[in-house]
């Protein structure tokens, strides 16, 4: 007869009809002593109703004493790591001139800058929120970056100062999209030199056509309104919002110090340092300039 295999200690062994029977016995005798048992009041407080709703709460606690998290808490957990995954991944991958750094008192929060290196924009210093609904890495939940300086950009609303991101993305897709996406599109939209590969209906949704219509007309007039925006980002460079928690001071002795030290360590000329340097090197040089080392320029 086919018999149901078993395992005993890591052996598998057959059932035998012996010891079917004791098995079954032991359930019955089992189940004599539950009979015999007074039936279990529930304490009040397992049989408190929840607000709102017509069933009684299950008054979940865990050991320690703290409530076990809801399902809606451990969604949101979720999200909030996969955000701070997200961030950990900019420190290799975030485009460059572009500098983010969290806010003190909300995970989903960013206060950034970037320093525009080249075309119409050149030398323009722009700062910028990044605010992450609680939603966000849910499917079409955008996060929203905002500009608190000034820029003239038809990827810009003139009065919120937000990114045109919803307009980039209509369906944003959390397994395809990532912060470093926003960020990168975000450095992009400073290096347009031409909307025609955009279609109508794309150029109707850019939130500022008053530039859109300038940089379509008169190229020269879009040329001015941009370098009055670069000027005032630099006037405007030291005025840093309450809260924000990328800071800018004014140079000091000790930056002088630490330009003239790279010059002479690196190389390059009054405006920028030749070649690549890393971040040992420039860590190392702050290093020795702390203690003291003497790199001033040799007189010829």
């Amino acid at each position: 007869p086919n018999q149901n295999p078993r395992t005993i200690n890591g052996l598998r062994t057959p059932l035998t009809p012996a010891s079917l029977y004791h098995r079954e016995k032991n359930n019955q005798g089992r189940t004599m002593l539950n009979r015999n048992k007074p039936p279990i009041t529930p304490s009040p407080a397992r049989t408190q109703r929840s607000p709102g709703s017509g069933r009684p709460s299950t008054g979940r606690m865990r050991r320690s004493g703290q409530p076990t998290p809801s399902s809606v808490e451990r969604e949101q957990a979720m999200r909030d790591y996969k955000l701070s995954i997200e961030y950990k991944h900019l420190k290799q991958h975030c485009p460059g001139g572009v500098y983010l750094v969290p806010s003190f008192n909300d995970l989903r929060l960013f206060h950034g800058v970037i320093f525009v290196r080249r075309g119409a924009f050149t030398n323009g210093i722009f700062k910028f929120t990044l605010q992450c609904p609680p939603k966000y890495n849910n499917a079409g939940t955008h996060p929203i970056v905002s500009f608190s300086s000034y820029v003239y950009n038809p990827h810009v609303h003139p009065g919120t100062g937000e990114v045109d991101i919803p307009v980039a993305y209509p369906q944003w897709d959390p397994s395809k999209h990532f912060l470093v996406t926003v960020l990168t599109y975000m450095k992009r939209i400073f290096y347009v030199k031409d909307y025609r590969d955009l279609s109508p209906k794309e150029q109707r949704l850019l939130p500022n056509q008053e530039a859109l219509r300038l940089f379509q007309t008169d190229q020269e007039g879009y040329r001015r309104r941009v370098l009055e925006c670069v000027k005032e980002s630099q006037r405007s460079v030291y005025l840093n919002d309450p809260g924000c928690t990328l800071q800018f001071s004014e140079e000091t002795a000790v930056h002088e110090i630490l330009r003239d030290a790279m010059k002479t360590k690196f190389g390059g000329n009054a405006d920028e340092v030749s070649g690549v340097v890393t971040r040992e090197e420039t860590l190392e040089l702050i290093e020795e300039v702390a203690h003291g080392a003497d790199f001033s320029v040799p007189k010829k």
